[in-house]
């Protein structure tokens, strides 16, 4: 506590400690931090330069170069390699000359479109590398998804790989490509990774001579040493597009100097990170989680990283337990949707296996709930394993919010007290003003900046100031609401804007909505989230329907289908329900807060409904009684 309380009354003092003593600066910052919410000029270590790839692996290769820095697992069971810290770099390396060669220059934007593997993580460090920005879009997205992020990024080259491979299913990701980018002069070069043996004698197949490259053919020939580029510390790293509620996805961007200090201190301080560990999130790296927990935190620190490409249940579920006892994981990162899942089948499984290199167990993407907290701590950890249950978000960088093993008590489903420098405080939402004590409920807000933070939205920092900052001047608002208990811990309960956490993915639900709305028998369509067991939240969609279009089971699959092409599979409706009407206010807009009521199965609980403009719309909705039946 100690420690937390000089984070915050002596904050610059802190920050440059740390700074120094976790990353490497080629020139030393001037300033550590400068700027506020209000006006959105936050800038952290001004004055300093550093490069990503030099920190996450250059560095150690004096002492640790024949250490395996990375384990990568793929989709069938024990099918993978490892890579050392003197190969990553040699590899690191050949892709930043690929990219050289290709035109890639310093402030370039490179998308890449890639499963969760060491080239993915190699070509995230070889843009580093030269000063190139990464935007790394989930392989699960579809090719018009995949079309929107390129052309908001302004990215000329993408990297991709022929085909992904996940829970015994074979994704056709160059095909994806083709289809994002056929027609339009978005990229000027597709880089292409082959794991398939067959593919280079496919060619033929979308394959274009004068825009797609085999990187399989390329490398090789490509020198396995490459100069880094000092970057200013505000440089930006990453830029990573997540939902938004407006439909239009967001491309938060994170800066160099202080995303890798946040990613390194709470990868070090959350898990207890030591000499020797093998630490394994199972995230995708096409999300945040991966960014900071597969790669950069793990490798900033010299540490051993998992890359883990397959399902929990595949082939069988107790797929995570042999990855932990084949390769003596220490910490295990993964999804409160992924535990719930495995709950299911009980604990013969597990008891098949020993599970004691564990020392520390996480959770990340959503809220866990005591009962899946319990079985974690029992069933996983033996009852001897810290739970970290951590609450952050792609726009803060790193953990905000998580229990330090051995010294936070802990309480199953919160996620405790806030990390060093991190000063969390909770609004009345309609005063905005601060919710002083404890044993109180409001809208989770920070006070201060912190070095992970994102610094804009991509090319619309107007949009960026609006979401975050001009609701409550002077807070950064997270869009989730929060319990203070007696003890002072927090509790997340649900975000209070309109993205839905399903499975741990984000989605806007403007977007699904404007999806179901594209098609050509839809009139109008609203989507709300509603409690899952498995998923933490699911969607449900209600959609009212143009004159003469078939109410049938054939047409509600149809919506489904094109929403799983329109996003990705992963943003697949769970409930349509076809309503003649929807239930709005007087001026037009939406009531969502009684659509939640009724997706939840609380029709008793609507609350004042008397600015509707018509009641009948919600008595007709209620009479289906839909909620039973999903």
């Amino acid at each position: 506590m100690q420690l937390y309380n000089r984070s915050i009354t002596d904050s610059d003092r802190f920050w440059s400690e740390q700074a120094k003593s976790l990353l490497h600066w080629s020139r030393p910052f001037e300033r550590v931090c400068q700027g506020n919410f209000a006006d959105g000029d936050v800038a952290w270590f001004t004055g300093g330069t550093l490069n990503a790839a030099y920190n996450c692996v250059d560095r150690h290769l004096p002492h640790r170069a024949h250490q395996t820095a990375l384990i990568y697992e793929g989709d069938e069971l024990g099918e993978g390699y490892s890579l050392t810290y003197h190969q990553l770099h040699a590899r690191v390396c050949r892709v930043a000359n690929a990219l050289l060669s290709m035109g890639v220059r310093r402030g370039d934007v490179v998308t890449l479109y890639m499963p969760t593997s060491p080239d993915l993580a190699c070509a995230m460090l070889a843009c580093a590398r030269i000063g190139a920005t990464h935007s790394v879009v989930f392989a699960g997205f579809s090719a018009g998804a995949l079309r929107d992020r390129l052309a908001a990024s302004g990215s000329r080259m993408l990297l991709t790989c022929d085909v992904g491979k996940r829970g015994g299913k074979t994704l056709e990701l160059k095909k994806i490509v083709d289809e994002a980018v056929g027609g339009t002069d978005l990229v000027h070069h597709v880089g292409v990774f082959r794991r398939d043996p067959d593919a280079a004698q496919q060619r033929s197949e979308g394959w274009e001579e004068s825009r797609d490259v085999d990187m399989n053919e390329l490398l090789p020939r490509m020198r396995p040493y490459c100069a880094y580029v000092s970057m200013e510390a505000e440089d930006p790293l990453f830029i990573l597009y997540t939902s938004g509620s407006t439909g239009k996805p967001k491309g938060l961007v994170h800066t160099t100097g202080g995303y890798l200090l946040q990613a390194a201190m709470t990868t070090k301080n959350t898990f207890d990170l030591k000499d020797g560990d093998v630490f394994g999130c199972v995230a995708d790296v096409g999300w945040i989680t991966g960014h900071t927990y597969c790669i950069y935190g793990p490798l900033l620190l010299g540490a051993t990283s998992v890359l883990f490409e397959s399902t929990p249940r595949y082939p069988h579920h107790g797929r995570y337990w042999d990855l932990i006892d084949r390769h003596r994981i220490t910490q295990f990162y993964t999804s409160p949707t992924a535990i719930r899942t495995l709950m299911k089948f009980g604990t013969d499984k597990i008891k098949e296996y020993k599970l004691d290199s564990l020392r520390v167990l996480g959770s990340v993407g959503e809220p866990i709930n005591p009962e899946a907290w319990t079985w974690y701590f029992k069933n996983v950890g033996h009852s001897r394993c810290t739970v970290v249950d951590t609450w952050w978000q792609t726009e803060t960088g790193g953990h905000m919010m998580a229990p330090m093993p051995g010294m936070t008590p802990l309480k199953p489903g919160s996620c405790t007290l806030p990390v060093y420098g991190v000063q969390p405080a909770l609004l009345d939402p309609l005063t905005g003003e601060e919710i002083e004590g404890d044993d109180v409920e409001g809208l989770l807000v920070v006070k201060r900046p912190w070095p992970g933070m994102a610094r804009t939205i991509h090319g619309d920092h107007h949009r960026y100031m609006d979401v975050y900052f001009n609701s409550y001047r002077g807070y950064y608002a997270t869009g989730d609401g929060a319990r203070r208990d007696e003890n002072g811990y927090y509790w997340i309960t649900g975000r209070v804007d309109d993205v839905v956490n399903v499975a741990g993915h984000r989605i806007g639900t403007a977007e699904v909505e404007s999806s179901l709305a594209s098609h050509d028998g839809v009139s109008e369509a609203a989507v709300v989230g509603f409690p899952d067991p498995s998923k933490g939240q699911g969607l449900c969609c209600y959609v009212t329907l143009n004159m003469g279009t078939p109410s049938t089971p054939e047409f509600i699959a149809e919506l489904k289908a094109q929403v799983r092409r329109d996003i990705g599979p992963f943003a697949t409706p769970d409930v349509i329900v076809i309503t003649p009407d929807l239930p709005k206010t007087r001026s037009g807009k939406i009531m969502r807060r009684i659509l939640r009521k009724l997706a939840e199965g609380e029709p008793s609980a609507l609350g004042d409904t008397s600015t509707l403009a018509d009641p009948s719309v919600v008595e007709r909705l209620v009479a289906t009684q839909f909620w039973v039946k999903k």
